[in-house]
């Protein structure tokens, strides 16, 4: 029952500075700092703006004063336009000025060579000192319309609007603005991050989620820099408003070297991919996909599903916007029996009975109107593609006007493609002025469908938070970090097939026995022991194609062949790769399984993202056939599910000429221990498993490869990893004196309409002591924040009891780290019939310690003075409590975490 916290964003002043200053401001015709001005008066922006130039005292009629800490005004946002050398210097001043947010113009930093660099490093470490934010160096700068904010030097102003545009391309911004003013498109925001030295997209994209200004978000990507906070902001985005980035560089030059199949398989772009998927927004691949995406999301098209009716006046046309679908894999509705009996009558009896919808080549603007109508109210149907050709008999213009008769009101979107040039033009226009996204050609116009239905399609993903490790036998941690230590300490990262199964066993992973041999003789005996057929194959760290160097040899029957392929294996791996270290040769019994599919599950460690999962087809031929799915863990069944059906080998997995289906739920062990050890070893470089065989039976490894490597530390124990696992290990169960069990866990998302619920409940009292306001439940942006949480940087727990068999919640508390990163501030509340029963005491006890255990130095919180008991709370817990310098009412209460 304490805090204010999360009322106002840190970056509130970046993005509603009631002052600006730029500083560089020039009355130089062409110069940035003129054309800053310019912008600003152009734009009429709503506060004080002023100019910091030495050499003068007014340009254009703003005030100009020779240094920021001249300026008789605090001023919320300063925008830097000098030389280089002068930027470190007046970054140090902005703060000693009390200026909290600053946008660099400037280019000339690392950029351009070492010298840059250094002064790189003396930006960002005059704004951490003096506790600056900035945006840049190198950028366009900042735009937000609605308030007449335009700190750019771009040419003119946006139009206010619902769209936020963040880029690590100032020229794309440009671009993107060029198009938007006459095609009527408008924007909240507009964020030029250029160099992204300070604040990256995961803050802007935070600030973004909680703007009531902004619906939709576009995003420009050519890198990620923090790649936890991104996509916990971009799953937070992407649960409340469609996101559609584009990303450049999906095919590097050079790649890196790799010693396994999965190494070379997949690559970045493929991590980047899977990292989106997870994170619940959509990818496009083009400039033009992303200016389609804004003009379809500024029209408000938002399909609750994927299925398309197309209606056109040509079958070709019709037949391409098909394929296309097709190619996306966007179904075509199934019109209903009552749809089309209902059409008989308004079209002639050659119309094609079906989806599409031909109305054929002389179809006028009441056919086209019956048509619409028919498919936008068939439950069926999702969205309408309305296309139309320009025949002798077409009147484009009045059939366009009767497309926006026939779509006013509805709450299915209609897109449109109106083929040709000349004739079509005015058609165009009603359209556009409608609000109607409308096309040249028909795939394009499928593809923004395609692309805006498949951001309501990955919901369901972003509700998964699973636990680092499975509900199942839990695995030897311990014995599998002494093989990994024992590796590092004699100078090795590849584990040999022994040190690599007895890795996996450790992690409950069924494998084929195998032991390593050093001589001819000593491969017969244990053969003899381990019984016949046997395998055969080389141990060397050098090889990983062991089968094209002649290291394997299947299914020898008796000694004498055992005798023969030990020699003949060593002297072709001796032949044909005669620098490869050679371990021995390792030899297992022949892993025949009846209807066995060769399977391959793999993991690579991506730069920016972490681990990533890889699964598809196994066996030799592995890399030529490249049937792979790609997913961050952790994973949980449906992620797996999800992960199994995208692959193509998946379709033998099922019952396959006279094979019967595999045993499913072996497969998803096998993922998902896979998952738990990338979760809890950070020193997995790269990992096979090819082939994994798997049958009605189950599954079972037959070759395994590991690649392990020293790792800088990181903060936490899954801090290697892009996606925080749920921390299954702090549940606890609490027994009242007098009272039924209490579960104090952490959040999850699927607990958003159990905390509405709680807050309702609330007393009048209670709602306005937790939130300082008489609001009476969540808004959908507020259920997103408390319940999506990023478990690295913030915690909350809830309190639940059962009731009729389904979870109350009864009490919830939480933390979020401040930008300085060493401060948290908390919020508590309790059920009224909770309070005073020792709940708060045992939820803030926890919250504390995990808090401590995170490395933060001290938490903080805000509480009324009306709240007596959370004050007393606080003093027993050790909080220090005192007097807030801006509201009498409230107090501020502060515990040291750390001793001394």
């Amino acid at each position: 029952m304490a805090s204010n916290l999360l009322d106002r964003h840190y970056l509130t002043p970046l993005f509603e500075p009631e002052s600006v200053a730029i500083i560089g401001a020039s009355t130089r015709p062409g110069a940035i700092g003129a054309v800053l001005i310019d912008n600003m008066l152009a734009a009429q922006f709503r506060g004080s703006l002023y100019a910091v130039n030495p050499k003068q005292t007014s340009i254009k009629g703003v005030p100009c004063f020779p240094g920021i800490d001249k300026v008789p005004q605090r001023v919320d946002l300063a925008v830097i336009a000098t030389p280089p050398e002068t930027v470190p210097r007046l970054i140090a001043q902005c703060g000693l000025a009390g200026v909290r947010s600053v946008v660099v113009i400037t280019a000339g930093f690392s950029e351009v060579g070492p010298e840059g660099a250094r002064l790189d490093r003396e930006l960002l470490e005059n704004a951490r000192r003096h506790r600056v934010r900035v945006i840049g160096p190198n950028c366009l700068g900042v735009m937000r319309p609605g308030i007449g904010l335009n700190a750019t030097f771009a040419r003119g102003n946006a139009l206010p609007g619902s769209l936020g545009l963040v880029s690590q391309s100032g020229a794309l911004c440009t671009a993107m603005l060029d198009w938007a003013t006459p095609n009527k498109i408008g924007f909240s925001s507009v964020v030029s991050l250029g160099g992204s030295r300070d604040i990256d997209f995961g803050e802007i994209i935070d600030y973004l989620v909680n703007d009531p200004k902004t619906e939709h978000i576009l995003l420009y990507i050519e890198g990620v820099r923090d790649a936890r906070r991104f996509l916990s902001s971009l799953r937070a985005a992407a649960r409340l408003k469609p996101v559609i980035l584009m990303k450049v560089g999906r095919h590097p030059v050079g790649s890196r070297a790799a010693v396994s199949h999965t190494g070379a398989m997949v690559g970045a772009d493929d991590v980047f991919d899977a990292a989106i998927r997870r994170a619940g927004a959509v990818r496009v691949t083009t400039i033009g996909q992303l200016v389609a995406a804004a003009q379809a999301l500024s029209a408000h098209v938002r399909p609750r599903g994927n299925r398309l009716a197309i209606i056109t006046n040509g079958g070709g046309p019709g037949v391409m916007a098909a394929d296309r679908a097709a190619d996306l894999g966007i179904p075509l509705a199934d019109l209903s029996q009552q749809t089309i009996q209902s059409l008989q009558s308004a079209l002639p009896s050659n119309w094609s009975h079906g989806n599409p919808m031909d109305l054929i080549g002389d179809a006028d603007a009441a056919r086209y109107s019956a048509g619409i109508a028919a498919c936008l109210g068939d439950d069926n149907v999702d969205g309408a593609l309305v296309m139309l050709t320009p025949q002798a008999m077409t009147e484009p213009t009045a059939v366009a006007e009767a497309v926006v008769e026939a779509a006013r009101g509805r709450t299915k979107p209609v897109l449109a493609c109106w083929m040709g040039d000349a004739s079509v033009i005015e058609g165009r226009r009603r359209l556009a002025e409608a609000g109607i996204p409308v096309f040249r050609t028909p795939e394009p116009a499928v593809e923004v469908f395609a692309h805006v239905s498949s951001f309501y399609r990955n919901q369901r993903g972003l509700l998964q938070t699973p636990g680092p490790q499975s509900l199942r036998s839990a695995p030897d941690i311990e014995a599998a970090k002494m093989i990994i230590e024992t590796v590092l300490t004699e100078r090795r990262s590849v584990l040999n097939e022994l040190e690599s199964k007895a890795l996996l066993s450790a992690f409950r992973l069924p494998v084929a026995k195998t032991v390593i041999v050093r001589s001819a003789h000593e491969a017969m005996l244990v053969a003899e022991e381990i019984g016949y057929p046997v395998a055969l194959k080389i141990d060397s760290p050098d090889i990983t194609h062991k089968t094209d160097a002649g290291g394997v040899l299947l299914n020898l029957g008796n000694g004498q062949a055992v005798l023969a392929g030990y020699q003949q294996i060593i002297d072709s791996v001796t032949r044909k790769q005669p620098q490869a270290r050679i371990s021995g040769v390792t030899i297992q019994p022949m892993v025949v399984r009846r209807n066995g599919r060769e399977l391959m599950v793999g993991v690579i460690r991506d730069p920016v993202f972490g681990p990533a999962i890889a699964f598809g087809a196994g066996g030799v031929a592995v890399e030529v056939h490249k049937d792979r799915a790609v997913a961050l863990p952790p994973l949980n069944s449906y992620l797996v599910d999800e992960m199994i059906r995208s692959t193509r080998v998946s379709k033998l997995l099922g019952a396959f000429r006279r094979m019967p289906p595999v045993k499913m739920e072996a497969l998803e062990e096998v993922l998902l221990r896979v998952s738990e050890l990338v979760c809890e070893l950070p020193w997995i470089e790269e990992l096979d498993i090819n082939p994994l065989i798997v049958n009605e039976d189950g599954a079972i490894v037959a070759d395994a490869r590991v690649v392990v490597g020293q790792h800088a530390p990181v903060r936490g124990r899954y801090g290697h990893m892009a996606i925080h696992p749920y921390p299954a290990r702090l549940v606890s169960i609490w027994q009242p004196p007098e009272g039924e069990l209490v579960t104090i866990r952490p959040i999850r998302p699927e607990d958003a309409e159990m905390e509405q619920d709680f807050v309702r409940r609330l007393s009048p009292e209670s709602r306005r002591f937790r939130f300082m306001d008489t609001l009476r439940e969540l808004t959908p942006a507020m259920l997103v924040r408390f319940t999506q949480i990023d478990y690295d940087r913030e915690m909350a727990f809830v309190a639940t009891i059962q009731r009729d068999g389904r979870e109350v919640e009864v009490g919830v508390c939480r933390y979020i780290t401040n930008p300085d990163g060493v401060t948290c501030e908390y919020a508590i509340v309790v059920a009224d019939d909770w309070q005073r029963r020792g709940l708060g005491r045992r939820m803030m006890g926890q919250l504390i310690e995990v808090a401590r255990r995170r490395g933060l130095e001290a938490m903080v919180g805000h509480v009324m003075n009306g709240n007596l008991g959370m004050l007393e709370l606080c003093q027993q817990l050790g909080f220090v409590v005192s007097d807030t310098s801006d509201d009498p009412s409230v107090k501020r209460v502060t515990l040291a975490l750390k001793s001394g």
